[in-house]
């Protein structure tokens, strides 16, 4: 017992080491990519320092390694498997009578504790570092102006407004009615409206307060506005319109992205979303897609051990470690082919999410149990 449990913790911590050090350098691979892409884009903006682009891809950096962990766990433990198997150390510990699964748990152990603390831990600063980095990538290095965020059950719309400074703003908030409580002919509307007009230097000019606005082609309506100028007094109320680019679709579109938001934020938003009428599919997959994460990083780590500890005086090792980075790298593609699918509708959300690490799983632990009990 007490060798086998020493075995173990060693196994696991070159499992550990190896693929930690995979993940550093395919993360740090991705991210000169990821820099070089934002260099090329910020040629042309001349508020675009090389500093802005560096902070925008540093802070995407734990975004990439979240989606690299699971294929940096399958190389990370081909190499470190491979390299125990050619230094003849799981040979000698399968011929003392050590079966391969007394030493795999430690390394499967280690596997779904890094895609936990994935999950729990590094989902909060990931989330909040790159929803950091999209509001620079938008501000610096996109045209976009059509920004939302949902907080509190409220929506907030920001969009050009030209009706008093040529290059001002609007920020429109209020709280958005479920589709089966919209009027005939509405196809969008906010109840309990406060409208913030903008100078292009985010200088207040006028507060709109209204009971309700309502999205037409081209322009929202705000019936019973009431405007409040530098001075503070109340304006008598009138009907106000004010053009926007905005759609009904574009507003759903444009509502923050899951993977800006932490695991433990995302059922609260879930929620808000379902309540205020909009879908939140893609949300329920990226919630159920982290929740899968452990799992999924288990079977990468059973894959890497089935294709990579035969002996090499068997001959045909490379085929088998290639083997193995392809079957792993199908299951990485198969994940997302299927999460695409699961945000289409296409297939159940549940589903999308935990079929491919469950069905990885399986498939690598038979083909661990047929090299090992034949």
């Amino acid at each position: 017992m007490t060798f086998t449990r020493t075995l173990t913790l060693y196994v696991s911590r070159r499992f550990a080491t190896m693929t930690m050090a995979m993940l550093a350098a395919l993360a740090g691979l991705v991210a000169l990519f990821d820099l070089i892409e934002l260099l090329r884009r910020a040629a042309t903006r001349q508020d675009a320092t090389f500093a802005l682009v560096t902070q925008i891809a540093a802070l995407r950096l734990p975004f990439v390694a979240m989606q690299i962990l699971p294929f940096a766990i399958l190389l990370g433990g081909i190499a470190a498997f491979w390299r125990l198997t050619r230094s003849s150390e799981l040979v000698v510990a399968r011929a003392a009578g050590v079966s391969a699964w007394g030493f795999l748990t430690g390394p499967v152990a280690v596997a779904v504790l890094l895609g936990g603390i994935a999950t729990t831990l590094v989902s909060p600063l990931s989330s909040a570092m790159f929803a950091r980095a999209e509001r620079l990538d938008q501000q610096y290095l996109r045209n976009t102006s059509g920004i939302t965020a949902l907080a509190g059950g409220r929506l907030w719309l920001r969009q050009a407004d030209a009706g008093i400074d040529p290059r001002g703003v609007a920020i429109l908030s209020g709280r958005p009615v479920s589709a089966r409580d919209l009027r005939q002919g509405e196809a969008f509307r906010l109840d309990e409206v406060t409208l913030w007009r903008l100078s292009a230097e985010d200088r207040p000019l006028q507060r709109v307060e209204a009971p309700y606005a309502v999205l037409e082609p081209g322009r929202w309506v705000v019936p019973q506005a009431v405007a409040f100028g530098n001075d503070r007094l109340p304006a008598p109320s009138r009907r106000l319109e004010l053009p926007t680019e905005l759609t009904p679709d574009r507003i759903q579109e444009s509502f923050a992205s899951p993977d800006t938001l932490s695991f433990w934020a995302l059922p609260d938003f879930i929620q808000v979303l379902e309540a205020a009428g909009f879908s939140a599919v893609r949300h329920r997959l990226h919630f159920h897609s982290l929740l899968a994460l452990p799992l999924l990083a288990a079977a990468m780590a059973l894959l890497a051990a089935g294709f990579s500890m035969r002996s090499s005086r068997r001959g045909g090792v490379g085929q088998m470690i290639a083997g193995g980075v392809a079957a792993g790298f199908a299951l990485f593609v198969i994940d997302k082919v299927t999460g695409e699918f699961g945000e289409a509708g296409t297939l159940p959300v549940i589903f999308a999410a935990w079929a491919p690490a469950g069905s990885g799983f399986l498939l690598a632990t038979a083909l661990l149990l047929h090299l090992e009990d034949g």
